[in-house]
């Protein structure tokens, strides 16, 4: 059974359901890590479960060692993600929803950027569908996206069966040609123009996601990235790190700068 597109970024097949009728709309694309918080939310959960004492120092060490070596360019990302959902065979799913919840609150809420809200915001107030597209597991992007308002998430997605995790991946995974894979359905079901549409990350691993839009975003790049966009004459932006405050609401209404002149539908 394929679930709904909608919260869940299991997209149905681009064929199916699809009205051809529907007139063609604008969309922002927006990248999880980096790009709406200034944290990796692998890194934050490997933190979380060291806290916990679910891990030792060791296996937090590795954990962050990966994703060095991902910035590096040199993870095999896809073997890398199938070993770590090995970990979560056998556990019930209820279970990791109310762990994502108290995560995001502890240490996901604080780490969005205020411009990224802003930029969110400017987008929803034009009548854009957003969409939140990230290699993260629903865990960690769903409350994200609950919090922003955003009603579509594309990413990584776990085998459940009967409410319990299998330990398996379902393939593709949401990185690179995985995540234009998933992308391309939700385009297609959603009947986007990809020509007046933004698309809004820090990672060159998604330059060919930045070459189907009309309007390419780059925020806090990578040296690689940067150097993409200043070839391309693209716009960069610098998104400041939300200001530590007792008031999660605040992580709304801080920081400083606009987002880009929006093109109308």
């Amino acid at each position: 059974m394929v679930e709904s597109s909608r919260m869940t970024g299991i997209l149905e097949p681009a064929t199916a359901g699809r009205d051809v009728s529907k007139r063609p709309r604008t969309a922002a694309f927006f990248d999880l890590d980096k790009t709406l918080i200034c944290e990796n939310s692998g890194s934050v959960y490997m933190k979380s479960r060291y806290e916990r004492g679910e891990i030792d120092g060791w296996e937090l060490v590795r954990g962050l060692g990966s994703y060095v070596q991902y910035k590096l360019g040199v993870l095999d990302i896809l073997s890398w993600t199938k070993a770590m959902m090995q970990e979560f065979r056998g556990r019930r799913e209820e279970d990791l929803l109310v762990e994502a919840q108290e995560l995001f609150a502890r240490a996901i809420l604080p780490a969005i950027y205020p411009e990224a809200v802003r930029s969110i915001q400017q987008h929803q107030a034009s009548g854009h569908i957003i969409c939140i597209v990230s290699g993260a597991t629903r865990f960690i992007v769903e409350p994200v996206a609950q919090y922003l308002g955003v009603e579509h998430i594309v990413h990584t997605r776990l085998e459940v069966k009967d409410g319990v995790f299998t330990g398996r991946v379902i393939e593709p995974i949401c990185f690179e040609e995985g995540k234009i894979y998933w992308l391309q359905q939700f385009i297609d079901a959603e009947t986007v123009d990809l020509a007046k549409s933004y698309f809004y990350t820090d990672s060159v691993t998604d330059l060919p996601l930045l070459d189907l839009v009309g309007h390419p975003v780059v925020v806090n790049p990578d040296p690689l990235l940067y150097r993409a966009a200043v070839k391309r004459h693209w716009p960069v932006r610098f998104f400041e790190a939300p200001t530590p405050t007792p008031d999660a609401d605040d992580a709304s209404n801080g920081g400083a700068g606009t987002g880009p002149e929006l093109d109308g539908e």
